[in-house]
């Protein structure tokens, strides 16, 4: 691993420099801008298996896997083997392929709530169109959502939580107009009686209530089993429909997602990054009787040029294909678990207050003394010594998330050497707050 005393990151400098002089804040998402934990974002130049290699020619452990798709690590043969076989027959055609059935087969066989599915670009595109689809089904114009919740950058979904349990949300973004909030509830995450109050009172006019069973934007927060028991329970009683926002928590924390795990059967579902095996891809499915009201079957409209582009499918298919025949999940629960442990039992030592979330191979190490089960926790975590435990560990040759509200991924790239390795340094890291 990289000596701390000569990690330098000059080249990263000079390419960020540039970068501000062409994009907005030097980079394409505010994801990678490094905003909450200071300094400036790495810039990379290759990836392999569990590790990523900088333009200066560092090497890092990988715990971020380009935001989850990773789950086989960087450059699978099986992954890169596929991308090739389809390069050589066409980077986008504009019309049917047999690759996408076979993807949406994959899907299909693998998530018993989704009878049919849509392919689009991104999970943001997936959360949009499953909105839409929503109210075209129910003629009804409002949704319920949860702080902490992040279904991408829809309009309707960029607001913040009301004065009340149950109140109508407020734009949260500059360019979201207070008419495209108007129709959205803004509930408390892990919260029941929130969910009977809101559609008490609303339950007539809710189209759908959109959730991630597990949560990846607060960091790693679980739904627990009450919670998402009567998230169903409520829309099956005022004829809403459940959307489970699967887009990390699909295919990663199960193959046939964290629906499998709750035993909640949503009436939609929206799907991304792994389906794409690291391109951009995402879906949405769900009951074939809702999905048939989208054009052209019905009158719900959705549309996407490079939808079901050849060579995402080819690495969502290969991906797909992988997950299922090797079944991959025991070991990467052993070594997530293993990872857990370590982390607890370095902040034990160092008398730091951390609590570890995790479901499967999604974690969060949340600097706080209490659980983290909402957003209100989650955002009394200590940031700024999240922010030190970052660049100490970017200095021991470890790349974890740049926000203290971001999950971290394992892979199957991942060995024990790795997690070991993690483990010491995340012991020095926590030893220097």
């Amino acid at each position: 691993m990289t000596n701390t005393k000569t990690m330098l990151h000059d080249k990263s400098r000079a390419a960020f420099d540039r970068a501000r002089r062409l994009m907005p804040g030097g980079v394409n998402s505010p994801a990678r801008a490094f905003g909450a934990v200071g300094g400036e974002p790495i810039f990379f130049d290759r990836a392999e298996g569990a590790y990523l290699f900088d333009i200066d020619g560092n090497r890092y452990i990988d715990l971020i896997g380009s935001w989850g798709p990773m789950i086989l690590g960087h450059r699978h043969p099986a992954v890169v083997e596929a991308i090739e076989r389809a390069l050589r027959r066409g980077t986008s055609f504009g019309a049917p392929t047999e690759a996408e059935n076979e993807l949406a087969e994959l899907i299909v066989g693998a998530v018993p709530s989704i009878e049919k599915v849509r392919l689009v670009n991104s999970g943001t595109e997936a959360a949009a169109s499953a909105i839409r689809l929503a109210r075209g089904f129910t003629g009804r114009p409002m949704i319920v959502k949860f702080a902490g919740n992040y279904h991408g950058h829809v309009d309707s979904l960029l607001v913040a939580a009301g004065s009340a349990a149950a109140s109508l949300g407020a734009p949260d973004s500059p360019g979201v107009t207070a008419a495209a909030a108007a129709d959205t509830l803004v509930l408390r995450y892990n919260d029941p009686q929130s969910v009977i109050e809101a559609f008490a009172l609303h339950g007539p006019l809710i189209a759908a209530a959109i959730v991630e069973p597990v949560a990846g934007n607060m960091g790693c927060v679980v739904g627990s089993n009450e919670f998402l028991a009567v998230l169903r329970n409520e829309t099956v009683r005022c004829g809403s429909l459940l959307i489970f926002d699967e887009v990390m928590s699909g295919f990663r924390v199960a193959y046939d997602g964290a629906q499998s795990l709750s035993q909640i059967k949503p009436d939609l579902t929206t799907l991304g990054k792994i389906i794409g095996g690291g391109l951009p891809v995402g879906a949405y499915g769900g009951r074939a009787e809702v999905m048939d009201h989208v054009l052209p079957a019905g009158k719900v409209f959705q549309a996407g040029t490079l939808s079901g582009n050849p060579l995402a499918t080819a690495a969502g298919i290969a991906t797909l294909k992988t997950l299922r025949d090797d079944d991959p999940y025991p070991m990467l629960e052993e070594l997530s678990a293993r990872l857990q442990r370590g982390l607890e039992a370095a902040a034990e030592r160092a008398g730091v207050a951390m609590r570890v979330g995790r479901c499967g191979s999604m974690l969060t190490p949340f600097f706080s003394d209490r659980p983290v089960v909402d957003w209100d926790a989650a955002s009394r975590c200590d940031k700024k010594r999240y922010a030190r435990y970052f660049w100490t560990m970017i200095e021991r040759g470890v790349y974890p998330p740049c926000s203290q509200y971001e999950a971290l991924f394992i892979s199957t790239a991942h060995g024990d050497s790795e997690i070991d390795a993690v483990v010491a340094a995340a012991e020095e890291a926590l030893d220097n707050l």
